[in-house]
């Protein structure tokens, strides 16, 4: 080694480099570098010790660089999606959307490489001498029979998981599909007949998998564009040998007799009606061809009542789709230094896949789709795509795999751990949302926005018009909505559309003062003003349509003072019971995580008792998004090491919430830090009951909590969430100016959420009366 570096720098330096230990899931290619001593650390000449250690101990380079969590996308164009050989350049777009999708689901860093190379061995000896760079390859969009050859010889020569996801990763969502199907239709693997339409990679790496898993090639068929694999046929080449029969029959029509599942990778129709009812009792019918399945499922329905039907489109129940698997496969291979993906972890996340569709929702994710997830059956027999418990389910399944086939070279030693890692990565995920967006689209609720001629609310509208989470209600000038949502590019048609309230036509107009008069006549507001207030305030109107039942929820305050919009609110709607004041919750989406404020802009002095009341009602709003809420309350104080009035409200709110009992983790007083490092926490109050970093912070007072706030939404780039109000007596929520379309339309979900959860409620205590 250089004495250029000295010990102290070769350690220092080591320490820059050193990623964390995987699994952690935030392994990155970038380090600080602000100052000179980064610099010698980054590169020359600290940089040097990195190499040595490499050199001397080659497993390093996982651990000491960004290889352990770099897959390559590869592909040369030869078969893009039904495009066809359209070429290396022309694939780029998919390539790179592919890797979009490793690091959405699964934080994985690609490096897309489009090879002009046709020739399947220049394909292999360039990819092969790209080992020392990548800790995976993904091949993709590679026409068969070279996909064969070219994954077979990579495999062979490479020392890293090689992976070709057209074949393995349909192979893997398909045996998952027929496992729950058979298991329905009470037939074992071993037993079944398969009839295949369709001979390329995808086909013939499916029935692969299925015969590791138990089904006999004896009771497999194969059909493709030539007909029925036959003996001596030509064309038969030696990955379809296998299912090659000795017999007379020629089409699809011969051999779908008595068929339990029919998988088709192959062209729209070609599955007709007629063979649909000659197939087995309760069969599976996997029209998987895009855009158009080789069975319309309505068509299939129709002629089999008792038939299970899988497609490979997103409009119909059980998507069979790659994005199920591949990014969670690659996670658990990576992050125990897997040097092969072998059939063993295909099964894995095949069975992995399979299991996640049987299980209950947990009770914190049942709040989170609001009951609205599909139960296991013929409707359910994958998961949906977008289910935030793929990471945690596949990937330790295939990474125990790799361990128990010795192909992990770095075991995964502490698996709790490893799933607390996970966790963690899926709720710091901007898919934060998604869940809430889910269970509004079972139960869609009228949604009623004020300043329904705003950009940003008429953007959120037409986004939940076209993906179907609301029913949004306008207040605003027909004409000037329809002109504005045309300026932005937006379909709007009022009274089409959306229902649109004119506050200078409506015929509600007189019906509207009347209730307003009844409500708040006795607080200052009479007659005359009434009338004003109803042709020129867009929040009153608001606020007396959701009082009416005109609407579900209301949504305001994105022009105006907050205090003015909720003064309104609380003339109009009122107060919930037991409650002393309104309250707002403030959430903020970060890179490393999802963190809740509370009471960002409710400005009240509040008892010990309310700051209680508070601190659950936060907790359980926390939970609709599918996270468990870690409260701290906040103060200039941990656990006694000082005295104000501010600090003894939270510490005796602490107190209160310990004497009554809750079903969320708590603790407090603290200070910020305190809340987000266990190992300081720990060693300043061994016995918390709080475990881990919080992540719902309750302050003693608004001007703390909406300091904190903005600071961090500032500093994090966060995406927010809310404000949501807490404390009305039926849906309303206050925005402000300064908020984005995106915090109107996050909003907008919670709201549509909350009212369904106040319907639950109510449901609820009518039948305990009862």
């Amino acid at each position: 080694m250089p004495r250029i570096v000295t010990d102290e720098l070769r350690e220092n330096a080591l320490h820059y480099h050193r990623s964390p230990k995987p699994g952690k899931l935030e392994i990155k290619a970038t380090k600080p570098l602000f100052n000179q001593r980064d610099l010698a650390l980054a590169y020359t000449p600290g940089v040097a010790s990195a190499c040595l250690e490499i050199h001397d101990k080659p497993e390093e380079a996982f651990s000491l660089t960004s290889r352990g969590n770099m897959v390559a996308v590869i592909t040369n164009g030869t078969a893009v999606l039904g495009l066809g050989n359209i070429g290396p350049l022309a694939s780029k777009p998919v390539m790179e959307g592919k890797a979009v999708l490793f690091k959405k689901f699964a934080d994985i860093d690609v490096f897309d490489l489009e090879l002009d190379a046709n020739d399947p061995e220049n394909f292999i000896n360039v990819v092969a001498a790209l080992e020392p760079t990548f800790g995976g390859i993904n091949l993709e969009d590679i026409k068969a029979p070279e996909c064969f050859v070219i994954e077979d010889e990579l495999k062979s020569r490479m020392n890293i998981p090689v992976f070709h996801d057209d074949q393995h990763g349909t192979a893997i969502i398909v045996a998952a599909a027929i496992v729950n199907g058979m298991e329905i239709a009470g037939k074992k693997l071993s037993d079944i007949k398969i009839v295949t339409s369709g001979a390329g990679a995808a086909a013939l790496a499916c029935l692969n998998l299925l015969v590791g898993m138990g089904a006999k090639p004896e009771n497999i068929w194969i059909s493709d564009i030539d007909g029925v694999a036959y003996e001596g046929r030509d064309g038969i080449n030696q990955w379809m040998a296998p299912y090659a029969k000795k017999t007379e029959a020629r089409t699809l029509g011969d051999i779908i007799e008595g068929a339990d599942v029919f998988l088709g990778l192959s062209a729209g129709g070609v599955l007709k009606p007629d063979m649909v009812k000659r197939m087995g009792e309760k069969p599976l019918i996997m029209a998987l061809a895009n855009p158009n399945p080789e069975i319309h499922p309505e068509e299939a329905r129709k002629a089999r009542p008792d038939a299970m039907i899988c497609t490979g489109r997103s409009d119909f129940p059980n998507q069979v789709n790659n994005v199920l698997c591949f990014p969670y496969i690659f996670r658990g291979a990576l992050d125990c230094g897997a040097t092969a993906i072998n059939e063993e972890m295909k099964i894995a996340a095949t069975l992995a896949i399979a299991a996640l569709a049987h299980e209950p929702t947990s009770e914190t994710a049942a709040q989170a789709y609001e009951g609205g997830v599909s139960s296991f059956g013929a409707d359910s027999l994958i998961p949906n795509p977008f289910d935030q418990r793929l990471i945690l389910r596949i990937a330790p399944a295939v990474a125990k795999a790799a361990m128990e086939t010795g192909v992990a070279a770095r075991p995964i030693e502490d698996f709790e751990a490893y799933n607390e890692r996970l966790t963690r990565f899926v709720f710091r995920s901007g898919m934060i949302m998604r869940p809430v967006f889910a269970a509004a689209r079972k139960n869609l609720k009228r949604i009623i926005y004020a300043e329904g001629e705003d950009e940003r609310v008429l953007r959120a509208a037409a986004m939940a018009i076209a993906d179907g989470w609301a029913t949004p209600i306008l207040i605003g000038r027909p004409d000037v909505i329809e002109r504005r949502a045309a300026e932005f590019g937006l379909s709007i048609k009022a009274g089409e559309d959306v229902e649109v309230i004119n506050p200078s036509s409506d015929p509600r107009y007189h019906d509207y003062i009347n209730t307003l008069v009844e409500i708040a006549g006795r607080k200052g507001v009479p007659l005359n003003a009434a009338r004003t207030l109803v042709r020129t305030n867009s929040t009153v109107i608001a606020a007396l349509a959701v009082k009416r039942g005109d609407a579900d929820a209301m949504i305001c305050g994105l022009e105006g003072r907050f205090y003015n919009h909720l003064d309104h609110i609380k003339r109009i709607i009122g107060l919930g019971p037991r409650t002393q004041d309104f309250a707002t919750i403030s959430g903020c989406i970060l890179d490393r995580g999802t963190y809740f404020f509370a009471d960002t802009y409710g400005n009240v002095e509040r008892s010990v008792e309310h700051m209680a009341q508070l601190t659950r009602r936060v907790a359980g709003i926390v939970k609709r998004f599918g996270i468990t809420p870690k409260v701290a309350l906040l103060a200039n104080s941990s656990f006694g090491s000082a005295e104000s009035d501010s600090i003894q409200l939270m510490r005796d709110t602490a107190s209160l919430l310990h004497e009554q009992g809750t079903d969320f983790e708590f603790d407090g007083e603290m200070h910020g830090n305190t809340a987000l490092n266990q190992d300081l926490r720990q060693r300043l109050f061994p016995g918390s009951t709080l475990k881990g970093a919080a992540n719902v912070f309750i302050f003693p007072n608004s001007d703390a909590a909406n300091l904190a706030y903005q600071l961090v939404m500032e500093l994090g780039s966060g995406t927010p969430i809310g404000p949501i109000l807490v404390g009305a007596a039926a849906t309303a929520h206050v925005m402000v100016p300064a908020a984005t379309t995106r915090s109107v339309v996050n909003v907008s979900a919670v709201a549509a959420v909350e009212v369904q959860a106040r319907i639950d409620h109510a449901n609820a205590l009518s039948a305990a009366g009862n």
